[in-house]
């Protein structure tokens, strides 16, 4: 069987490595929807490039939900680095919030003592299970809006009149 479909692996793999890297980075991270899709169109631009048939919308939300998915699994272990820095960016922020308040929930100090923002494994897959939807849709997203930028489009010939007329062979020479 002749598979004229382009391969996805290596372009959803650039394009999911790229916007996972941007959305792991914590000051980066704020842009993370345009950086998810900026990665569905990227490895829509490198779909396009190696492909030699024309591709469609379909494909590329195909390729973006790939994208997606990488970027989800490449978003975890890049922030691990980063986890120490935000949970004193977010132990900062509440501290000062709750300068504000008189009275805050009750258990709320204890919670914060004992650790209550660490990454557990269990929030960790929950991060990545909910990161992976998200992602994959706003992949997808950025898929077809790459393909619509750089796919090539099939020449359509039109034939005005009968399918069965005879060619014009005024220009043959002899």
């Amino acid at each position: 069987m002749n598979d004229q479909r382009p391969r996805m692996f290596v372009p959803a793999l650039i394009g999911g490595i790229t916007a996972g890297v941007l959305s792991g980075i914590p000051i980066v991270n704020c842009l993370c929807c345009l950086g998810i899709i900026g990665g569905g169109i990227l490895a829509a631009y490198f779909l396009t490039k190696e492909s030699s048939v024309t591709l469609t919308a379909g494909d590329g939300a195909i390729v973006g939900v790939f994208t997606g998915i990488i970027a989800a699994f490449v978003e975890v272990f890049v922030e691990i680095p980063f986890r120490a820095m935000n949970e004193k960016l977010i132990q900062g922020m509440i501290d000062r919030f709750s300068q504000f308040y008189e009275e805050m929930p009750s258990g709320w100090e204890s919670w914060l003592e004992d650790g209550g923002m660490e990454g557990s494994i269990v929030w960790t897959i929950l991060g990545l299970v909910v990161s992976a939807v998200i992602f994959s849709a706003l992949g997808a997203l950025g898929g077809i809006i790459g393909i619509s930028l750089f796919a090539k489009k099939k020449a359509v010939q039109k034939t005005e009149g009968v399918g069965n007329a005879p060619e014009d062979t005024s220009d043959r020479q002899p």
